[in-house]
């Protein structure tokens, strides 16, 4: 019998981690990215503790902690008050294995495992493979792509992000929400920490006019802030603009450096489904959320581990397609219970639209820290230890976690 062949679209992180569950589960892989190289984008850049124990299995975190920057806390901040609210991720050293947020680019995982892959068999990559639609044959599938080639596997893996042409071939529903506001994501290499009295390396800042998030990642701080409708993008983007909000933070006599920028529009939407017969969608293919507290890319590799290990299951015969069916509605499900209602939780309490609820939300976030018991029942929903928890079953049916 001929070793099973799935397709994965998208060399992103979803992409790659996909491809490496099915490659390690038995499954020749072809991975198909559109882009002519990969693309360096700084885009996430926060891996969660529950993320980097899945992770773990591929022997990559030493690299990416090599890379990285660990991050053992996280605070919430009001520009006038300074630190509100402060979690420290140590504490749950007793449920994970990595007690603390990893800091690094999400290329950079992807470079570490496009690197494995260039040693593994049965993993071949192929850039400037743009693919424009997918086809369920029941017991087979097949991706077309904009070259006018096809390919035919035993599955396909859709992780070609938001805009993903495998979903809109499928017809697939893509329901949610957009918010008001659009995000201006500034970088500089100004060392914030050395003019800001306890700064964390991930700070949520609440503000009556201006919230922000302000984050470290090993080279660079970056600084999200709200658009609102009186400003246009090119407007946002320009230098006056990032001096005016940089300056906010730290004001300085010299003008900052400004080593990236980019604007966006932000979305909750999940698709109608995860799995149609033998395409299955992951990431954001299959579900985008608001990027407060950092879960986009990690339920995606979430998604690719428990998802990526059940196709692999099902092609060699181990597990029936009813149970992949299942595995991937939970996916679904949590996309929809759990990431979509914390990320929005959280850009309603920086956001909020009076100072009176407010502070309300930062009382809150407050009174949360100093408790210990509460502490940590935060700390298990923003670490998605809480999430992973929620699919461990499944992820024991298919051998990612031990049974008991």
């Amino acid at each position: 019998m001929p070793q099973p062949h799935a397709i994965v679209v998208g060399a992103g992180p979803v992409g790659c981690v996909a491809s490496a569950m099915l490659a390690s589960g038995g499954v020749d892989v072809t991975l198909l990215e559109a882009a002519p190289e990969l693309p360096r984008e700084l885009r996430a850049s926060t891996f969660h503790p529950a993320t980097l124990d899945l992770l773990d299995r591929f022997g990559v975190i030493d690299e990416m902690v090599r890379r990285g920057l660990i991050a053992p806390r996280f605070a919430y901040r009001d520009r006038r008050q300074g630190v509100v609210a402060e979690f420290d991720l140590g504490t749950l050293a007793d449920v994970t294995n990595h007690p603390y947020r990893l800091q690094c680019e999400q290329y950079k995982l992807c470079e570490i495992m496009l690197d494995r892959f260039r040693s593994m068999a049965n993993v071949t990559v192929r850039f400037g493979a743009e693919v424009v639609g997918a086809v369920d044959r029941g017991d087979s599938a097949s991706a077309q792509l904009a070259s006018g080639e096809t390919l035919v596997a035993d599955a396909v893996v859709a992780a070609d992000g938001a805009a993903s042409a495998v979903r809109k071939s499928l017809g697939l529903g893509f329901e949610g929400m957009t918010y008001e506001n659009r995000y201006l994501v500034l970088s500089t290499p100004f060392e914030m920490a050395d003019h800001l009295d306890d700064l964390a390396y991930v700070n949520y800042i609440s503000d009556p006019d201006e919230w922000l998030v302000l984050l470290r990642t090993l080279d660079l701080w970056r600084a999200l802030f709200p658009v609102g409708d009186d400003e246009t993008d090119a407007e946002a983007l320009s230098d006056q603009s990032a001096q005016r909000r940089l300056q906010g933070i730290v004001a300085r006599h010299e003008p900052y450096e400004v080593a990236h920028r980019t604007i966006y529009r932000v979305h909750q939407r999940v698709a109608d489904r995860f799995l149609v017969g033998r395409v299955a969608l992951m990431g954001d293919a299959a579900h985008i959320n608001n990027p407060l507290g950092g879960m986009g890319m990690n339920g995606g590799i979430h998604d690719a581990v428990l998802l990526g290990a059940s196709l692999a299951a099902v092609l060699r015969g181990d597990i029936g397609t009813d149970r992949l069916a299942h595995h991937a509605e939970l996916r679904r499900n949590l996309a929809i219970d759990y990431v979509r209602r914390h990320t929005h939780e959280n850009a309603q309490s920086l956001a909020a639209p009076d100072g009176a609820a407010r502070q309300r939300a930062l009382d809150q976030m407050a009174a949360r820290a100093a408790h210990p018991d509460e502490a940590r029942a935060y700390m298990l929903q923003a670490s998605m230890i809480n999430a992973v928890n929620a699919m461990r079953g499944e992820l024991e049916e298919v051998g990612i976690l031990r049974r008991g």
